[in-house]
């Protein structure tokens, strides 16, 4: 919606601003009650004082300023070998984004906007192959990374927290988080495991790293919905020959296989990463795989509680906090501000 481009009245202003009767061009200034001030006019600058004209509202559009919570899905854990015993590397957890509370609210257009929720990736089940890397998160301008997979190997993935990798006998490197690089932080890095350690080190998660003694990165806690929840956990490594797995990250990380056992999954709708395989033996034993990443999700909150609906029906939209209204995606979709 936006109004029209020419033939413009003052009951198309109304139409697309609100207000009431009879109608006064003067109600209209940018930055007042009914004209938000980030609100795009092509044939503007609507001005907050002074002379205004009904040619200056030709195309403008009615903007929503919302607050945001987008998270990506996790990486994928690493598949763990016989060769030398080697477990995988646990994942990163998906970029973790927000501007509640206290940071830059998003200004979104009256009408329908697309939501992509993040899948999480698939662990690897070869000693060769670095696990998925999570799908992105995104919603206008604001993009969530996916998490960086985890590692048997010598290095771990990058994303929006990175994968954890092996370090025997002593080159391996975490993958690298915040990447691409955005201000706040999304996530952290990835770990590689101790020196000489047959055990590779764990994902990072939105607000700690991976670390090299198999355990992910915890994730970040937000109340955006009026509850804290814990969000985007890096997952831990497997445990080296029956040895105990890593500590997941809090927030959903998947847990590390311990001895001959798959790596755990990130839980579905946080962003955690996925757990790292442990070893197999020499037997001839099926590879190992690292768990799935958890999907992601997207949250949006507006203060005023303007209307708006998220489809498809998995998405809910329902009252929050303080005369605010959430509408929260756990799948991709639309909102849509009537």
């Amino acid at each position: 919606m936006a109004v029209p481009s020419t033939n413009v009245g003052l009951t198309d202003i109304q139409t697309e601003f609100g207000g009431s009767n009879p109608i006064s061009l003067s109600e209209y200034y940018s930055g007042g009650p009914l004209v938000p001030a980030a609100s795009p006019a092509p044939n503007g600058p609507i001005p907050s004082s002074g002379q205004i004209s009904i040619g200056q509202f030709r195309g403008a559009a009615a903007v929503v300023s919302v607050d945001y919570l987008i998270v990506a899905g996790g990486g994928g854990g690493g598949g763990g070998t016989g060769c030398c015993s080697f477990s995988g590397g646990g994942a990163g957890a998906g970029g973790f984004r927000t501007s509640f509370p206290g940071g830059t609210a998003l200004s979104l257009a009256k009408g329908s906007h697309p939501v992509t929720v993040g899948s999480g990736g698939s662990g690897s089940s070869s000693p060769c192959v670095v696990g998925t890397q999570g799908s992105n998160s995104v919603l206008s301008s604001i993009t969530s990374a996916g998490g960086g997979g985890g590692s048997m190997r010598f290095t771990g993935g990058n994303g929006g927290s990175g994968g954890g990798a092996n370090n025997f006998p002593g080159s391996g490197t975490g993958g690298s988080g915040n990447t691409p690089p955005v201000s706040p932080p999304q996530g952290n890095p990835g770990a590689a495991g101790s020196p000489g350690s047959r055990c590779s080190g764990g994902g990072g998660g939105a607000s700690v790293a991976g670390n090299s003694n198999k355990n992910g990165g915890n994730g970040t806690a937000n109340s955006i919905t009026g509850s804290s929840v814990t969000r985007a956990g890096g997952g831990s490594a497997g445990g080296w020959n029956y040895a105990a797995a890593g500590t997941a990250g809090t927030g959903g990380g998947g847990t590390g296989g311990s001895g001959l056992a798959n790596g755990g999954n990130g839980t579905v709708n946080t962003g955690g990463g996925g757990g790292g395989a442990g070893p197999i033996n020499a037997g001839g034993q099926p590879p190992l795989s690292g768990g799935s990443g958890g999907s992601g999700i997207i949250i949006v909150r507006s203060p005023t509680g303007a209307p708006m609906t998220a489809s498809p029906g998995t998405n809910t939209v329902a009252p929050g906090p303080c005369g605010s209204t959430i509408a929260t995606f756990t799948v991709s979709g639309n909102l849509t501000f009537n």
